[in-house]
């Protein structure tokens, strides 16, 4: 008896020991993933930018990252590239290539310019068009490099959805960026455009009339695996040039912004978009001294580094995550006619920007029916759209007026075909934002662009 008590209780105990030593079951896999990319989209020597063909490499280099996000439905990508625009079939272009990469649609990819000036321009449109007419000059349009860039980009993206972070928790966060962005247009007694403060003005007039209208915050959205950042995407209203026309490529004081953040913060991905910045610039603080552009780089860093500081993490789950679009067909300026804009472009270079070139291809592309998606992301209490063209900051201010409740925020310079969009209300106001060579759409733009924004945001019209 004492034996067979004695067998027992070494069963007891070896298998309480083998219990104690299985290991523990895993944790169930995070819902959300975040994939990074960012690859280099800087032109060669010799190569057309927006302006001027490019003469020398700098150390700084321009970029195209972003994002995707995995597990809420097909993935969802957000890129930011560091040039002036990205237009019509090029636009459309560049989402089918990192969509196809990514293993989702076209409409779940948006593709942002950050709008610097010592950068290349896309326009698969115009390039055609130019080709079709029997035109020899290409300049700007030859669609070579971007294509490279666009295979580049999805080539990235399908290598790093292999090592996608799990994203555990999403943070939010806003601060003030002081002594940077400034309202471009001022407004004389009886209510007209006297004057435009661009984004170097050396006339101190100028430079000392008040900021006006602008949205004086850097929104931070971010994605965090535990308490560690995988990707910190920022979102601020300002024309990003200090100064330009140098044949040097350049991300500007916003890609240096970037740059600052990135080295303090290196585990992270810092992806950076232009909000409604059309009539908005560094005028008011900038005179042009090429000094400056490091002064309003650390100014906008210092916004960024604070908005990360003040920002709120919260749990993510699959349900905090979706993606909508509404399809829009923004009207077309009046002054812009096919037949006049063909006979032009034969006789003037298609140069400058928005040349010719450009209102043609916006105009045939709207002809031929098409729509531009506005897009939403929706991620916990906090929404980020996504709009087209040089876009005015009021939109951006409406949207977060309509929503007070959630954490708005807005990335402009998607589709680069309408060029400058303004208010209803600006365009009798003149000025050259809404003037027939910056901008290609009708006044009665904004009431399309605000019922796409309310559907979005769920406001009531």
């Amino acid at each position: 008896m004492k034996l067979l008590a004695l067998l027992v209780a070494l069963c007891l105990t070896t298998s309480t020991a083998i219990r104690a030593a299985e290991p523990p079951k895993p944790e169930t896999p995070a819902a959300i993933k975040v994939a990074t990319f960012d690859v280099d989209a800087t032109p060669p020597l010799g190569s057309a930018m927006a302006y001027d063909p490019v003469k020398r490499l700098d150390e700084l280099t321009l970029r195209c990252r972003g994002v995707v996000i995995i597990g809420a439905g097909k993935p969802i990508v957000l890129c930011a590239v560091d040039w002036i625009g990205i237009a019509n079939e090029g636009h459309d272009l560049f989402r089918e290539k990192l969509a196809a990469a990514a293993g989702t649609t076209p409409e779940r990819v948006t593709v942002h310019a950050l709008h610097q000036h010592d950068a290349p321009g896309c326009d698969l449109t115009a390039e055609r068009l130019i080709r079709d007419l029997g035109l020899k000059d290409f300049g700007r349009f030859d669609s070579g490099f971007h294509r490279e860039v666009m295979q580049r980009t999805a080539k990235a993206i399908t290598s790093a959805r292999v090592s996608a972070q799990a994203a555990t928790h999403y943070g939010w966060g806003v601060a003030a960026v002081k002594e940077v962005a400034s309202n471009r247009r001022i407004l004389g007694p009886d209510g007209k455009v006297r004057a435009v403060r661009y984004t170097a003005t050396k006339d101190p007039a100028l430079r000392a009339e008040p900021e006006g209208v602008i949205d004086p915050e850097v929104s931070v959205l971010s994605f965090w695996n535990e308490g560690r950042p995988i990707a910190v995407l920022s979102y601020y209203a300002c024309h990003p040039q200090s100064y330009y026309r140098t044949g040097i490529p350049s991300p500007d004081f916003p890609g240096i912004a970037r740059f600052i953040r990135g080295q303090a913060v290196p585990e992270a991905v810092h992806v950076h978009f232009n909000g409604a910045g059309g009539n908005i610039g560094a005028g008011k603080y900038n005179d042009g001294d090429k000094e400056n552009r490091m002064v309003l780089a650390q100014r906008l860093a210092d916004g960024m580094k604070q908005a990360l500081a003040n920002t709120k993490k919260h749990p993510l789950t699959e349900a905090d995550v979706g993606w909508e679009t509404v399809p829009v067909k923004l009207p077309v300026a009046p002054h812009l006619k096919e037949d006049d804009l063909i006979k032009d472009l034969k006789t003037e270079p298609a140069r400058g920007y928005i040349s010719k070139a450009d209102q043609l291809a916006w105009v045939v592309r709207r002809k031929a029916g098409h729509a531009i998606d506005i897009a939403c992301l929706r991620v916990g209490e906090s929404r980020v759209l996504h709009m087209p063209g040089e876009l005015f900051v009021e939109y951006q201010l409406a949207a977060k007026k309509l929503r007070p409740d959630l954490q708005v925020a807005m990335a402009a310079y998607g589709d680069y075909g309408p060029g400058y969009i303004g208010t209803t209300a600006a365009y009798a106001e003149g000025g050259y934002e809404t003037s027939a060579r910056a901008s290609n759409v009708a006044p009665e733009v904004e009431p399309v662009l605000m019922d796409a924004v309310k559907q979005l945001l769920g406001a009531k019209k």
